[in-house]
């Protein structure tokens, strides 16, 4: 017979066995719903104690810390009742382990790391190293301040050693914060805790600074594991940081990469060279592209049409036409036959180049082969010829496109119009105008402007209006396509009186807006014809549909300062202000330079901070004035004439607002004699003439006179003696 076991001592707990699946539950064994462990509940609920006693027992215990009551969802830490399951939980948290949760939670509950933290965090007998690389690879991580000291405070504990997956996902929330720096020191961290060193470390960091595009910083990275941790990096690596180099444009520091390469016995893929070749291609190296693909041919392998054709299009997009002749003539001597894409990309960039006979050659070429000549080819030619004036051959070459079965897009049919309104036949690309309403196209602003301006050089106005009725019949935005035709009439010389007489009589009809007096107001100026310009002002002005805009004042205020108008100038600034509108850089400067010219100095200088602050570049002239008056605060000519003298060195003119700004500033924070003696040096090294010179005397001795009085009238006002100025005004 065996003997009794003794009995189980009271305190002894019996340890709860989690099932996964759906099981009835018991009060040791809670209930797991799937296999996911969310939120672990017990049916059997504690006996509620009573008030008082609950009271007595808060007061000398505390409640221990029981995970299957925690609920992550929950903000209080230990919630007394397991609370149902919150739907603002994100899908990413709820893939995590319930004890990251916990961890997480914490972390984010604190938002600092200190003593409090470290509680809620020491309520868990154990973190695992898993259990680490969970809580710094959660989405979204924690922030810095609090993953690092977590991952030391993790470290400290006994018998414990970081893994690899951690480290990773520390220097990963490192690099998406932004401190890239830090996550650098990846290698040195591993290598304090005893670790080594691999090459998984620098796939990571070399993935992590291209990414975030610092290739720079990924071959640092590479050269530092190489030469201070002795791991080579692997072909993949390398790849990387040349692709990220050279889109980058640091072809000299990929081309050195790719040498180091060979030197560390590093054997290039296709890719690799594939990707150097493309560097070259965009720099327009055209001798070390044929010296890379021979040595492509040698090391690897011969490069495909694949590789031509991307370095071909690569150097096309740059402009280096002769260094793609070149590749296409070794692509024939390597023996690659080039396919249909190759042909058409030539002969895009050759037809671009103005080389429409070479590209009409490859064209012939590719039909003697049987390769199928796409829409692009068509177009391509199209626009080459009319681009070289042969409109003939450009429609001939629309032909044969249709035959082959292909229907041409409407930039082809606005080269074709534009090409024969050129060459005088705008009755032919009146057709092509049918032609593109027949293919049920909608034409645009191009489409209809070139026509419309053959129409006004030759006065046909029946025609012009015809052809704005049918645009009205198809719903089109007739006035917006006048603007446009406007535009493209008037800026040409030798047409803007013409334009003016178009623009009557379009206003005659009703097709006009305030973007079509605009341009004209604009026009006139051009050709000093600012009579005209006041009076179309005039008329918008007293308009109810075509009130003046910001274009339209804009306009106007440089055209009010020539005429010697500066008080409706300033009211054209003062309407634009009231509207919120910002003048235009020429406005600006013709406003100040003739307030400057009636000795306004004050409003030019307050002009000139508010188009620095309104304008996002203002005038180089502007900025040298805030910088004269800095040099003035110093009460120094020296260093004045020190901002004059790079004025000069650079280029920029010196205008009647750095005289101002001299007299402006020199009269607020030091005295006039500053300023006479600035003038005085300009005037002996010759930058302002004798007659200049006594001009900008008086308006020194002007604006003295007005900066005394307005302190006089402060200090009247001050000491409330107004009304005795008056009244001493009065008697005289």
């Amino acid at each position: 017979m065996t003997s009794p076991q003794p009995p189980a001592p009271a305190d002894r707990r019996r340890k709860h066995t989690i099932y996964h699946g759906h099981r009835r539950a018991s009060p040791h064994r809670p209930t797991v719903r799937g296999g996911l462990l969310t939120h672990l509940r017990t049916t059997s609920p504690r006996p509620h104690p009573s008030p008082s006693s609950s009271s007595s027992a808060a007061a000398t215990t505390t409640v221990p810390f029981r995970l299957p009551d925690w609920d992550p969802s929950s903000p209080s830490p230990s919630p007394p009742s397991p609370p149902t399951p919150s739907h603002s939980t994100s899908a990413a948290s709820r893939r995590l382990s319930p004890l990251a949760r916990f961890l997480l939670d914490a972390l984010r509950r604190h938002q600092r790391w200190g003593p409090p933290v470290v509680a809620d965090l020491s309520k868990l007998r154990r973190v695992p190293p898993t259990l680490v690389a969970e809580v710094l690879s959660a989405h979204p991580p924690p922030p810095p301040p609090l993953a690092l000291p977590f991952f030391h405070w993790a470290g400290r504990q006994k018998g414990f050693r970081h893994c690899f997956p951690a480290f990773h996902a520390l220097a990963s929330l490192l690099s998406a914060a932004g401190l890239p720096a830090a996550a650098d020191q990846l290698p040195d961290l591993i290598r304090a805790h005893g670790k080594p060193v691999s090459h998984p470390q620098l796939t990571l960091l070399v993935r992590l600074h291209t990414a975030a595009r610092r290739p720079l910083r990924a071959l640092y990275t590479l050269r530092r594991f190489r030469h201070e941790f002795s791991v080579q990096p692997q072909v993949h690596a390398c790849n990387r940081v040349l692709g990220a180099l050279a889109a980058a444009g640091h072809v000299e520091d990929a081309l050195k990469l790719f040498d180091e390469m060979s030197e560390g016995g590093v054997r290039p893929m296709p890719v690799t060279f594939a990707i150097i070749v493309r560097a070259l291609g965009h720099a327009g190296m055209t001798e070390r592209i044929l010296e890379m693909i021979g040595r492509m041919r040698d090391e690897v392998c011969r490069p495909d049409v694949f590789v031509y054709t991307a370095l071909v299009k690569t150097m096309m997009r740059r402009g280096h036409i002769e260094g793609c002749i070149r590749v296409w003539e070794e692509m024939g001597t390597d023996g690659v036959e080039p396919d249909a894409m190759a042909y058409a990309t030539m002969v895009g960039g050759l037809c671009n180049a103005g080389m429409v006979e070479q590209a009409a050659k490859l064209f012939e070429e590719m039909r003697k082969k049987g390769l199928l000549v796409d829409r692009t080819v068509f177009a391509s030619l199209v626009d080459g010829y009319v681009a070289d004036g042969r409109v003939g051959d450009g429609c001939r070459v629309l032909k044969e496109m249709v035959d082959a079965g292909y229907r041409a897009d409407l930039g082809t049919y606005n080269t074709l119009i534009g090409g024969l309104c050129g060459i005088g036949r705008e009755d032919k690309a009146y057709k092509m105008f049918q032609i593109i309403l027949q293919e049920e196209l909608v034409p645009s602003s191009e489409t209809v402007s070139q026509l419309l301006v053959c129409y006004a050089d030759k006065g046909e106005m029946i025609k012009i209006f015809g052809l704005v009725d049918k645009l009205v019949e198809l719903r089109l935005p007739a006035t917006d396509y006048l603007v446009d035709f406007l535009k493209l009439f008037a800026c040409k010389d030798g047409r803007e009186l013409k334009a003016v007489e178009v623009f009557d009589t379009m206003r005659q009809r009703g097709y006009y807006s305030v973007s079509t007096y605009n341009i004209i107001i604009e026009n006139l100026l051009k050709i000093k014809e600012r009579k005209k310009a006041l009076l179309l002002f005039e008329e918008m002005q007293g308009s109810d549909d075509c009130k003046p805009e910001s274009c339209t004042y804009s306009h106007m205020i440089p055209c009010f300062v020539e005429e010697g108008n500066i008080e409706e100038a300033c009211s054209c600034y003062n309407s634009m202000m009231k509207a919120e509108w910002i003048p235009s850089i020429s406005a600006y400067c013709s406003l100040v330079k003739g307030l400057c010219k009636i000795g306004e100095i004050n409003a030019a200088v307050s002009l000139v901070t508010d188009c620095l602050g309104n304008v996002e570049n203002g005038p180089m002239e502007f900025k040298y004035t805030l910088t004269i008056l800095e040099a003035c605060r110093s009460k120094s000519p020296e260093k004045v004439m020190k901002v004059v003298d790079e004025m000069i060195e650079l280029g920029y003119s010196v205008e009647e607002i750095i005289f101002c700004a001299i007299i402006y500033g020199f009269c607020k924070y030091a005295t006039s004699t500053e300023a006479r003696k600035v003038f005085s040096v300009m005037r002996d090294r010759n930058i302002i003439s004798e007659a200049n010179f006594i001009v900008y005397e008086d308006m020194l001795n002007e604006h003295l006179k007005k900066v005394t009085a307005d302190l006089v009238i402060s200090g009247l006002k001050f000491f409330n003696l107004e009304s005795k100025l008056k009244w001493r005004s009065g008697i005289d």
